[in-house]
């Protein structure tokens, strides 16, 4: 697995997660599989089917985030230089073809989340934006054509 480029509040957000999976979550499957068990033929046994599925999904999910937590590389958001976006930072834009004003924070794969502004920083927009300053146009390639970015600020 190669680097996985987190914030601070990311990997401990990982952290919190697997550590809800690891106590909470696999005692909660182990005994909706102990019940599924106690209701006798397993060959037919639906809930037994799900509930093993699920513990598959769970284990997997641990796997997953011990990996990332493993190879994370924490940004250290307050080292970034002043001015110049990168990895972490919090930025506000304008697109000149809709203009209409934006605000991004601009994060690693892992923590990317559309729905709360935090893009990747290998997305079209995240890597245009990366090593640009405030008052910058930048130009953004996408699917349904170039669009133009104006960087109104820049907090890290």
């Amino acid at each position: 697995m190669e680097e996985v480029i987190l914030t601070q509040k990311g990997y401990d957000e990982l952290k919190q997660r697997l550590h809800v999976l690891k106590t909470e979550k696999r005692q909660e499957i182990a005994q909706v599989i102990e019940e599924a068990r106690a209701q006798g033929d397993l060959s037919e046994n639906a809930e037994y089917d799900a509930a093993k599925d699920e513990q598959g999904h769970i284990e997997g999910e641990i796997i997953e985030i011990e990996a990332k937590l493993r190879h994370a590389k924490i940004i250290d958001e307050n080292a970034a230089n002043a001015g110049i976006i990168v990895v972490g930072s919090e930025v506000k834009i304008l697109n000149y073809k809709t203009n209409k004003e934006l605000t991004y924070r601009i994060v690693g794969t892992t923590e990317a989340d559309p729905f709360k502004n935090k893009i990747s920083n290998e997305s079209p927009v995240g890597r245009a934006l990366l090593g640009h300053k405030e008052g910058e146009v930048v130009d953004v390639a996408g699917p349904a054509g170039t669009i133009q970015l104006k960087i109104l600020a820049i907090n890290s």
